[in-house]
């Protein structure tokens, strides 16, 4: 018996394959939109900030919601789906539609106030600073002669 570990990304690109497989099975009246997926993220540590970058490749921002709700960064919204092709049909389709949501838990050193949140070609990105309080203090030294 041969044993071969798999990891996260040969999980992902399987679960792909099936779904395409799936998609040329499935009736035309299956609706696509009802599918969910994940965004992927870059998690940054800069300086005093975390900084957190979403992927959103062709997503209106107007169709992006961000909270933070007890140091839970929550980033979530739907991408709109083409059904019919004027020009053609499909033989491929491996863009993401329908809704997306993906949360992270936030450690407990950054003002979540202070959150600034930008999209710029197609990337989220969550700017997060360390609170001042949370902040490590250089402490002056003081020498007793005894």
């Amino acid at each position: 018996m041969l044993l071969q570990r798999w990891g996260p990304n040969e999980l992902r690109q399987m679960q792909d394959t099936m779904n395409r497989a799936w998609r040329g099975i499935v009736p035309p009246t299956f609706d696509h939109e009802m599918e969910s997926w994940s965004v992927p993220l870059d998690v940054v540590q800069e300086g005093d900030n975390i900084i957190v970058q979403a992927s959103l490749p062709g997503v209106n921002p107007e169709d992006v919601q961000v909270t933070i709700e007890e140091n839970v960064l929550t980033i979530k919204g739907q991408t709109k789906t083409e059904y019919e092709r004027k020009d053609g049909s499909y033989l491929m389709r491996e863009r993401r539609t329908g809704s997306f949501h993906r949360s992270l838990r936030l450690p407990d050193t950054v003002d979540t106030a202070k959150a600034d949140p930008c999209y710029e070609h197609g990337v989220l990105t969550v700017t997060i600073p360390k609170a001042e309080a949370k902040k490590a203090k250089q402490l002056t030294i003081n020498v007793r002669k005894g």
